[in-house]
């Protein structure tokens, strides 16, 4: 998309950026904002929102990617560098940091590549850098160099070392003999002009043996270089500038290897100031309630509670759309009511939009397909180029018309002011009705009322006005869109003190025809506010009866809950009567001779077939009960959404939907279930999940690592018992594991695990996981009235 320059300074993006840079962690985010540009496409566009998406389920999942508070650019020293040839030290360790910044970046990014594989865009400009950082390494915290850069820059300090050395003891000489010690003013040693000094009087000047360097900065006393120290001083003179060439020569050699790498070293720095730019963007999103658009196809857009950001609380949100229902929105109403502030909104909703950044509106905000945008907003005069604010808007204009197309977002802000009104008006019209033969999508303002009619009479072409409370005689700043705006010109005046003869004059000069345009529009916003007031009463009521129809499904679903619970216990009583009679029976058989045995066999057989028919009764009811449980919810599920496994406690975030199946992600577990059995978390259900979550974990099969656990006094949160009857093996075992994790660490002694009868598979497999958890103390098949063979209690170790 392209934004005209024009537009890109009336709607003010700079200031804009400067609100988004605050929020940026240093100056590579800064110069990141600054260098990005609007998306070319929609693949492109859609591609920065997942990038976008993916940093923030990140953070949200594992915290900020790693960064570093001293990283800064380092553009300029690289430019500056080609020029000098060499970087100083500091400059160099500048480099190293973001060096080391971006492999940290790198590691980690790597790392999640698994869960996120879009961060594939972000690695492919990441080079490596273990060349640079080696050659670096010689750079202390400082920027100085080690001793150990070079083996010629050791012995050179070395030398240097001994040579300090060596004047600081024949220095001590001369301060400690009475007959030179006395002379001076201080008995210290310095170093002035790169030569090592004492401090003599004025007074024994000509006595003192030694050349006078420099005069102190009272005049009373003069530096001087003692003769047995000048021999000394020379070496040490030579030696400094030998170590300082050979610093210079390594620092050219940095600087060298560095520039030979400066491309993949700014494209680094760009990855990271895109990651701080997304710091930032988060942080809009967290605190000032910003959001990232729906986007489509369509040549549109529709944003729901739309701010502009530089009006920052005081903003009054609007509803603001164009190319659904219609390719043009005509703006009325009073000076200072806001009209110009919604087209600035709407235009820098889809300046930020397409630069794949969220914007200051409300979720579920559509941004379609846009090519560019353009505007004519404010006076532009010129003394130079001899234009008046007519002249300057009718240029403005042609070069509009001449660049805009049917995907252009046009904004016109007072359209046809500034001459005549008559002809400001037709000429208006006919503006208007160039760009929608165009099919752009045009926002307009305007006082003029044949401007007006044509809005309301023209198809595909709305009218909209800001509201003006006329008790008060102030605007609202909301923006009502489907009717058009009265100027209130004579209102206004009037509140402002005019002389009411002047008043009068004015209403008698308006001409008929405009006068009942006025008055019509007033009608129009009469009706309007009362369909407001009906409005309001028909949402009161609309709620009373969502509370009540709430109200009604809480007692239903309560009284159901109860009946099945109810029929539940029955069931188990009754299938615990069955067993029982069935042990009974057996035991009785086994001590009857062998034709009465054989008898009550037959007859135990008959009687077994209605045992059965009650045992498939009570697991028919056990399934109704489980589909009354967990029936689809209205919303279908989407991926990224916090579900429930039907039976148990475990929520996961849906990871995808294939068909019949789905795949989601519970703690470390990653399950495929039937989708029929997941159904979307409640808010307490989440909230749960995530406490949960970081409380520490029980030692497992496959841990390495024994955390120790303190459980909680009581079992919040976790049920006593499990349901994965019906599922298979790849289904319910990590479930069950992770349910017993679960149920451990709430504190529960024992707990039930339900299975089913079946084949005994589930059973077998629920059993030897049990056998290999180190904190499962013994487990055993239910006994009559506890589901007999179709469920296994678990006793942990305490």
């Amino acid at each position: 998309m392209n934004i005209d320059a024009s537009a890109y300074n009336s709607l003010e993006l700079p200031k804009i950026f400067d609100i988004i840079r605050r929020d940026c962690r240093g100056d590579l985010g800064a110069e990141a904002l600054s260098a990005t540009l609007p998306a070319e496409d929609g693949h492109e566009l859609a591609s920065r929102f997942d990038l976008f998406a993916a940093v923030e389920e990140y953070r949200d999942r594992r915290g900020d990617l790693p960064w570093n508070y001293k990283l800064s650019s380092v553009r300029g020293l690289l430019e500056d560098a080609k020029t000098s040839g060499m970087m100083l030290g500091e400059e160099l360790l500048s480099v190293r940091r973001l060096l080391l910044g971006s492999a940290r970046l790198k590691e980690a990014l790597q790392e999640a590549r698994r869960d996120w594989p879009i961060f594939a865009i972000l690695l492919k400009d990441i080079h490596d850098f273990s060349g640079e950082e080696r050659a670096l390494s010689v750079i202390d915290d400082e920027g100085r160099l080690y001793d150990h850069a070079s083996d010629r820059l050791r012995r050179l300090r070395d030398a240097i070392n001994r040579l300090r050395g060596q004047i600081r003891r024949k220095g001590q000489g001369i301060i400690s003999d009475p007959s030179t010690g006395n002379m001076l003013q201080e008995r210290v040693l310095t170093l002035r002009n790169g030569r090592h000094v004492v401090l003599v009087r004025q007074d024994a000047i000509s006595h003192f043996p030694g050349l006078v360097m420099d005069r102190s900065g009272s005049g009373s006393s003069v530096y001087m270089e003692p003769h047995a120290l000048v021999a000394l001083n020379n070496e040490h003179a030579v030696s400094v500038e030998d170590e300082d060439a050979e610093e210079r020569r390594i620092l050219h050699k940095l600087t060298e290897k560095i520039l030979a790498r400066e491309a993949a070293i700014l494209s680094a720095q760009a990855v990271l100031g895109r990651i701080d730019v997304f710091y930032a963007l988060s942080l809009k999103i967290r605190r000032d309630r910003w959001h990232t658009p729906i986007l489509s196809s369509s040549r549109s857009f529709s944003f729901r509670g739309a701010r502009h950001p530089l009006l920052r609380e005081a903003a009054v949100p609007i509803d603001i759309s164009c190319g659904e229902k219609f390719r043009a929105l005509v703006v009325t109403g009073p000076n200072t009511g806001g009209k110009t502030v919604a087209l600035k909104t709407a235009g820098v909703c889809v300046c930020l939009g397409w630069m794949g950044f969220p914007a200051p509106f409300e979720e579920n905000s559509v941004l379609g397909a846009i090519d560019g945008i353009y505007s004519d907003i404010g006076d532009e005069q010129s003394i130079e180029q001899n234009l008046s604010t007519f002249s300057a808007h009718i240029s403005q204009i042609t070069k509009i018309l001449r660049q805009a197309s049917d995907g252009s977002v046009v904004l016109l802000d007072e359209l046809g002011a500034g001459t005549d009104p008559d002809e400001g008006a037709a000429l208006g019209i006919a503006i208007l009705d160039y760009l929608r033969e165009k099919r752009s999508l045009v926002l307009a303002t305007t006082h003029h009322n044949p401007i007006k009619h044509y809005a309301l009479s023209c198809p595909d072409v709305e009218s909209a006005s800001v509201e003006f409370d006329a008790a008060t005689l102030s605007p609202t700043y909301r923006l009502l869109t489907g009717i058009p705006g009265r100027s209130n010109a004579l209102l206004i005046a009037e509140k402002l003190g005019v002389p009411g003869r002047v008043l009068e004059r004015a209403k008698d000069a308006l001409h008929g025809k405009e006068a009942s345009m006025e008055d019509i529009i007033g009608e129009l916003h009469e009706k309007r506010a009362a369909i407001e007031l009906e409005n309001e009463r028909l949402e009161r009521m609309r709620e009373e009866t969502e509370r009540l129809r709430s109200e009604y499904e809480a007692q239903r679903r309560e009284l159901t809950e109860k009946w099945d619970r109810l029929m539940e216990e029955a069931d188990k009583k009754a299938l615990g009567i069955v067993e029982n009679a069935e042990v009974s029976a057996k035991s009785l058989i086994k001590t009857m001779d062998s034709e009465a045995k054989s008898a009550a066999m037959r007859k135990l057989e008959k009687t077994k077939k209605h045992f059965g028919l009650i045992k498939e009764q009570a697991d028919k009811r056990e399934g109704e009960r489980m589909e009354r449980r967990f029936a689809p919810d209205e919303k279908p599920l989407a991926p990224g959404d916090e579900v429930v496994v039907a039976g148990t406690s475990t929520v996961g975030r849906l990871d995808r939907v294939s068909g019949d199946k789905a795949a989601i992600t519970a703690g470390a577990a990653r399950l495929e279930l039937p989708l029929k059995m997941l159904r979307l978390a409640t808010k307490a259900e989440s909230k749960r999940e995530r406490k949960a979550g970081k409380s520490a974990t029980a030692p497992r099969q496959d841990s390495s690592v024994s955390v120790k656990i303190t459980p909680p006094p009581s079992p919040v949160g976790v049920p006593g018992s499990i349901m994965v009857r019906g599922m298979t093996l790849d289904e319910a075992m990590p479930i069950v594991e992770r349910y017993l994790d679960r149920a451990y660490r709430a504190g529960y002694g024992e707990v039930s695990v339900i299975h089913g009868r079946g084949e005994g598979i589930l059973r077998r497999e629920v059993q030897s996981l049990c056998k290999s958890l180190p904190y499962v103390e013994m487990f055993r098949l239910g006994e009559s009235g506890e589901g007999g063979f179709g469920v296994t209690i678990v006793r942990f170790k305490r």
